[in-house]
């Protein structure tokens, strides 16, 4: 693990209302939940590829997403099943502390509506496209912007 990411690491763990942290050339801390500071981010065109992130929770969603960011290295606390395939399947290193079959909704109830939305997908953009479209049908119809 890289000085950065143990900074990222313990900058995520240090707030409990902390979801992602980057460390590169600046510091990103988000509170945002689920995929939305990740597209906040791929959306800015910056170039994160120098980036270590922390994450509390990473489906596939937010592994796709990492992946069309360029980042080379995770620590995350729980990953799903088919995140740490993603991840593995595009050479990001990742640590993580719970592996989990799959990631469930707020609610508990069911799976994470992001993983379902992109849990035949294979290729990144493809996966970026399936998380907006679901995002905007959750609120119907307005973009996530």
């Amino acid at each position: 693990m890289t000085e950065a990411l143990k900074k990222a690491k313990d900058i995520l763990l240090s707030d409990n209302s902390m979801t992602c942290a980057a460390c590169g050339e600046e510091v990103f801390t988000s509170r945002e939940r689920g995929v939305k500071p990740l597209l906040q981010l791929y959306e800015s065109k910056k170039d994160y590829s120098k980036y270590s992130f922390a994450d509390k929770v990473i489906g596939k969603a937010a592994a796709f997403m990492y992946v069309l960011l360029g980042v080379k290295e995770i620590y995350c606390v729980t990953i799903s099943k088919l995140a740490a395939e993603v991840l593995k399947e595009h050479g990001i290193k990742f640590y993580c502390e719970n592996n989990v079959p799959a990631i469930k909704n707020r609610r508990g109830d069911g799976f994470c509506p992001m993983e379902t939305a992109v849990k035949d997908i294979c290729q990144p953009k493809e996966a970026y496209e399936a998380i907006v479209k679901r995002l905007s049908e959750m609120r119907g119809g307005e973009t996530h912007g």
